[in-house]
């Protein structure tokens, strides 16, 4: 199921259950390698936070492909921690391709002019901030990848290895990888830690729906007592969710 360039298209869920399929019991490696074989050359890219675990991610990337794009949401509300994050990490794995994306300044001027939706409206503030910056990039790509554990619990327990998200095909190369097992990588591979893990942040966002959690593992710390778990990124049809 191997693809060629052309126009782009928008993949099936029956080309989605057929990959997942063939990759439920696959590495991360070697489904970041099928998803690079499936998608035309360009049309593949890594979506990352930055954030606890995403070294691990990068890793299993590098392995493969060092150029491929990676898209990094900065939603200016980071700690200037995770920025730095990055810059390591995109010189320790030697990434060759790491695109920043920003919000529109003219989405920001007309819907959060004062820089406070992050306090009333969660869900508008990310959308604006995450969704539709991530919508647009990705509009020249036909699958992306990203680093999602089944452990993390919620909405992420059923992962499949491949999934449809709207006009993209969504490859989920951690989805089987028990927290131990990631402890693991950082391990054996003495990977770089993000700087506020050792300051009690298991899981590490924005700056307003980010707190300590002591002791505690997984997204724990997001978002906290909202009932909110997800951003929207990962919410199925990431175009009709987008406010572009």
């Amino acid at each position: 199921m191997s693809r060629t360039s052309g126009p782009l298209v928008r993949p099936t869920a029956a080309i989605a259950v057929a990959l997942s399929d063939e990759l439920k019991q696959a590495s991360p490696v070697e489904i970041i390698s099928r998803a690079r074989q499936w998608a035309p050359a360009g049309r593949l890219a890594v979506v990352c936070s930055f954030g606890t675990e995403s070294a691990v991610l990068l890793k299993f990337v590098a392995d493969v492909d060092r150029s491929l794009p990676v898209l990094f949401l900065d939603t200016g509300w980071l700690f200037k921690e995770t920025l730095a994050y990055r810059d390591r990490l995109t010189a320790y794995f030697g990434l060759t391709d790491v695109r920043t994306l920003i919000p529109s300044a003219s989405a920001l001027t007309m819907k959060d002019p004062r820089g406070d939706l992050c306090l009333c409206d969660h869900d508008a503030c990310c959308a604006i901030r995450k969704v539709a910056p991530l919508a647009a990039e990705l509009a020249s790509f036909e699958g992306w990848i990203n680093g999602r554990k089944r452990f993390q619990g919620g909405e992420r327990a059923e992962l499949a290895a491949v999934e449809t998200d709207g006009r993209w095909l969504k490859f989920n190369p951690l989805a089987r990888l028990s927290r131990d097992e990631v402890e693991a990588v950082f391990e054996g591979e003495r990977l770089p830690r993000h700087p506020l893990e050792a300051l009690g942040f298991a899981s590490v966002g924005c700056v307003p729906c980010t707190s300590r959690a002591i002791g505690a593992t997984g997204r724990n710390g997001r978002w906290s007592g909202l009932g909110k778990t997800e951003c929207g990124i990962h919410t199925r049809g990431l175009v009709t969710n987008s406010p572009l």
